[in-house]
C-alpha cells in the first residue's frame, strides 16, 4: 500500500477520533474513507480494519472521561455485556446480508433528531428523568441491545444515537451521556472485533497506525469535551446529527 494512501487513512483516523470523543459519529469520517481508499479490499474486511481504531480511541477518550465523570457501574457493566453480544450478532448478520434497506429509515429518524434537538435547547443540558431502578436498567438493557446491534451491523452514528439514548430515555446530560456512551461504545467495537478477528476480516499493517491517530484523537477530542462542558457538547451533537443525515441521504437519493 502507498505510503500517501496510509497518511490519509491516519488523518481522517484523528478526525474521527476527535469528534467520536465529543459526541460520537466519528465513523462519518473514518469509514467514507477506508471505502474510498482502499477500493481493491471487501467491504467486510475495511470494515473488520477500521473496528481496530475505533476501539482505540474510543478507550482512551473513556479514559479520560472516567478521571472527571461519576459513573454507575452496575448500570453500565449490564449495558457493555448487552451491547457486546448484540454487536457480535449483528456483525455476524453482515456477513450474510446487505444494510441498504434501513437507510431510508434512519433518514427519516435523523432529520427528525436534528429538528427536535435544535428546537429544544434545554435537551440534554441537565440532569432529567428520574425512574425507578428496574425501569433504568429495562430501558438501559434497550438501547444497549438496539444500538449494540445497529453498530455491528451498520456502524456510522453509534456514539450518537447511544448520546440521544442516555439523554433521551435515562435523563443523562450531554456530559454524562457522553462518558456512559464511550464505555457502551467500547464494548459494540469488543463484540465487532471478535467477530472480524475470527472471520479474518482485520489488515493489522493498516489497523494500528490508524488506531495510534483515533487514539490521539480521542485523547485530544475528549479533554476539551469535559472542559467545555454541556453547551459545547450539544453544538456538535447536531453538526454530526446533520452530517450524518446529509451522508445517508446522499447514499438513499444518488448510490440505489
Amino acid at each position: 500500500m502507498e505510503t500517501q494512501v496510509l497518511i490519509l487513512l491516519c488523518i481522517a483516523a484523528f478526525a474521527a477520533g476527535f469528534i467520536d470523543a465529543v459526541v460520537g459519529g466519528g465513523g462519518l469520517i473514518q469509514t467514507p474513507a477506508g471505502l474510498i481508499l482502499l477500493p481493491g479490499h471487501m467491504v467486510s474486511t475495511v470494515i473488520g480494519t477500521l473496528k481496530i481504531p475505533a476501539f482505540s480511541g474510543t478507550a482512551f477518550a473513556a479514559a479520560q472521561y472516567l478521571k472527571k465523570v461519576t459513573m454507575d457501574w452496575k448500570l453500565l457493566g449490564i449495558m457493555a455485556v448487552c451491547a457486546f453480544v448484540s454487536a457480535f450478532a449483528g456483525s455476524t448478520l453482515l456477513t450474510y446480508v446487505s444494510n441498504d434497506f434501513m437507510k431510508p429509515l434512519l433518514l427519516v429518524i435523523l432529520l427528525l433528531l436534528a429538528i427536535y434537538t435544535f428546537t429544544k435547547k434545554n435537551f440534554g443540558q441537565h440532569t432529567a428523568k428520574q425512574y425507578s431502578r428496574k425501569k433504568s436498567i429495562v430501558l438501559a438493557i434497550g438501547i444497549s441491545l438496539l444500538v449494540g446491534f445497529y453498530d455491528g451491523f451498520i456502524g456510522p452514528g453509534t456514539g450518537s444515537f447511544l448520546v440521544l439514548g442516555c439523554i433521551a430515555l435515562l435523563g443523562f446530560d450531554f456530559l454524562h451521556a457522553s462518558a456512559n456512551a464511550k464505555m457502551v461504545n467500547l464494548a459494540t467495537n469488543f463484540g465487532s472485533i471478535c467477530l472480524f478477528s475470527l472471520k479474518g476480516k482485520i489488515i493489522w499493517a493498516i489497523a494500528l497506525p490508524m488506531a495510534a491517530s483515533n487514539a490521539l484523537g480521542g485523547w485530544i477530542g475528549a479533554k476539551i469535551a469535559i472542559k467545555k462542558g454541556n453547551g459545547f457538547i450539544r453544538i456538535f451533537f447536531l453538526i454530526v446529527v446533520i452530517g450524518t443525515l446529509i451522508r445517508f441521504a446522499y447514499d438513499v437519493f444518488y448510490t440505489t
